[in-house]
This record gives C-alpha cells, structure tokens and sequence, in this order.
C-alpha cells in the first residue's frame, strides 16, 4: 500500500458519478432516499406549524428538521459517507414516529405513522445504496475499463 492509497478519502477509491449513474438501481436508490428526506423535512413543518401543532399557531417542535436539513446537500451530492451517517440518524425519527403513533390523538397519531413511513424507506435507499455502490465498486477494480 502506498502512501497515496493511505491518505485518499474512502471515496476517492470509488467510481466517479459517471460510472454510477449507468446503473438504474443506484439512480433510484438516491433519488428514494433524496425524497424521503425531503418529505420527512416537509412532514415534520407542515406537522408541527400547520396540520397538528402542540400549540395553536405552531410550536418550536417544528426545529426537529434542522437535523434533517444538514445531509440533503450530500445526498445530492452524493456523497457516501452521507448516507452512511443518514442511515443512522434516521433511527431517532423513527423512535419518535414510533412514541407518537402510540400516544398521540388523531390526525397526530397518522402523522406519525407517515413518518415512521418515510423513515424506513430512507433507511432502506440508504442501506441499499451504499451496497449496490460498494458491489459496484468491487466488480470495477475486479474488471477495470479498457483504456481507450
């Protein structure tokens, strides 16, 4: 191993966009996970400022999204450390998607169910994302392109 190979980023030994963007399964895994994020982003403010605030006219709950707001630019991006990280930090949403499903009256209680919703399928485009992108990886330096 050089040093070169030492001190590149994890990404920087993975197929550029280019490469990735050739596999329909990559694309739609990234673009399931963009909008869920986005739609966990709008669920939480259209949840807690309009459809069932805690109180009348909305309540400081609704900055549970700014979390939320920080990796879309590396999903966008992207980015696979991004959706490493998102596949865990969407676990804490769930758990309260979960609570609130359980203890909250209506329509909060089928807020949370969309959320607990969006939460599993922001799991699972992250999850299945970052594998398809590491298999790809794999298949890549097993048999690299000939050069032209």
């Amino acid at each position: 191993m050089t040093q070169l190979d030492r001190t590149a980023p994890p990404d920087a030994q993975l197929p550029t966009e280019n490469a990735l963007s050739s596999d329909p399964s990559v694309r739609l895994t990234r673009w399931l996970a963009v909008g869920s994020l986005i739609g966990l982003i709008a669920l939480g403010l259209a949840w807690e400022l309009v459809l069932a605030p805690v109180r009348p006219g909305g309540s400081l709950l609704a900055l549970k999204v700014l979390p939320l707001c920080i990796p879309l630019a590396g999903l966008l991006k992207n980015r696979m450390y991004t959706y490493r990280w998102v596949s865990l930090l969407v676990w804490l949403y769930f758990t309260e998607g979960v609570v609130r499903a359980y203890s909250d009256r209506s329509p909060g209680a089928w807020l949370a169910g969309l959320e607990v919703l969006l939460c599993l399928s922001l799991f699972a485009a992250c999850a299945l994302h970052v594998r398809l992108r590491l298999r790809n990886a794999r298949q890549a330096q097993a048999h690299p392109a000939p050069a032209s």
